[in-house]
């Protein structure tokens, strides 16, 4: 039966009351001294300069944001760009080369260029899914020796094609470096494992206490990205999503530690699109501004 425009007017006002964002209870937990939550905004997807970027990302509130290092010739825009809008700012580190010399090479010129500009934390796409075990660990190696010398923080994120790609790769990776340090995002193993993981729950509650940063994007078993986490489908990913940010979150206050989180919905095609038309089933950016808010009243002390 064909659907009338009333009726999906209907079903969708019907849906927006059914919310899991929200209708998520929030949760209850006392920061200690010290503790302080800083919400950032990604680039991705935008095309326009950094001033219009940090102006747009101001706007709505985020503290700051999270971008690859940009080249040379482009940082001091950068840097004058947040300075102006008044934002922090982490960066992302990483090489796309299949060689591992130059791979490696280039990973550490990254880190080492970018010290000298003071980021919140390092969020590192480390190596590869199919380097060995032994050139992976260099990666964490020269991670641990960066953040000891510099004082910035060097995350390793758990995301696809990296070395933490996997949560049973990434427990080997875990027992083998008690400094390891990493950025949760947690849909990427959701996706590789098709699962909410519960059947590895112990591998995953280690990496939650090894986690100071995340990426706030909700993934499911069929892949790394749901369309609107406020569709009622989505209702129990997006709750095992926010039970795993909870526990970070209560810890890191608890601790009284600064925490960090990235709203990172993708653009198209991460974000689902209609076919021939490549038009986005949602709107990204309206999306990490809800989870924005969403985060802000949930984490609020």
């Amino acid at each position: 039966m064909p659907v009338t425009r009333r009726k999906f007017i209907a079903t969708t006002a019907a849906a927006a009351m059914l919310n899991p964002l929200a209708s998520l209870a929030k949760p209850k937990f006392k920061a200690a001294e010290g503790f302080s939550l800083k919400i950032l905004a990604t680039n991705w997807g935008f095309n326009g300069n950094w001033d219009a970027f940090c102006e747009k990302a101001k706007t709505p509130g985020y503290d700051g944001v999270e971008v690859w290092l940009p080249a040379e010739n482009d940082r001091r825009p950068f840097l004058e760009a947040t300075a102006k809008h008044g934002l922090s700012f982490g960066f992302l580190c990483g090489s796309g080369e299949s060689d591992f010399g130059k791979h490696f090479a280039q990973f550490e010129k990254m880190l080492t260029d970018a010290v000298a500009m003071r980021p919140l934390y390092f969020n590192c796409h480390s190596g590869r899914d199919w380097f060995d075990f032994e050139q992976n660990r260099k990666f964490i190696d020269l991670g641990l020796d960066v953040a000891k010398s510099s004082g910035v923080p060097v995350y390793h994120e758990t995301h696809r094609g990296r070395i933490m790609f996997a949560a049973h790769v990434t427990r080997r990776f875990m027992e083998a470096y008690p400094g390891l340090r990493l950025t949760l995002d947690i849909s990427h193993w959701c996706n590789v494992h098709e699962s909410l993981l519960g059947d590895q729950a112990e591998t995953v509650e280690l990496a939650l206490s090894r986690t100071d940063h995340i990426h706030a994007r909700i993934g499911h078993a069929e892949g790394p990205q749901v369309n609107d986490p406020r569709a009622p489908e989505w209702d129990s990913a997006v709750k095992a999503h926010f039970a795993w940010w909870d526990k970070v979150v209560q810890r890191k206050a608890a601790e009284g530690k600064p925490m960090t989180i990235l709203t990172e919905f993708g653009p198209p095609t991460y974000l689902p699109t209609v076919p021939y038309t490549f038009q986005p089933l949602a709107d990204q950016w309206g999306i990490n501004v809800h989870m924005l808010k969403t985060l802000r009243e949930r984490y609020k002390l």
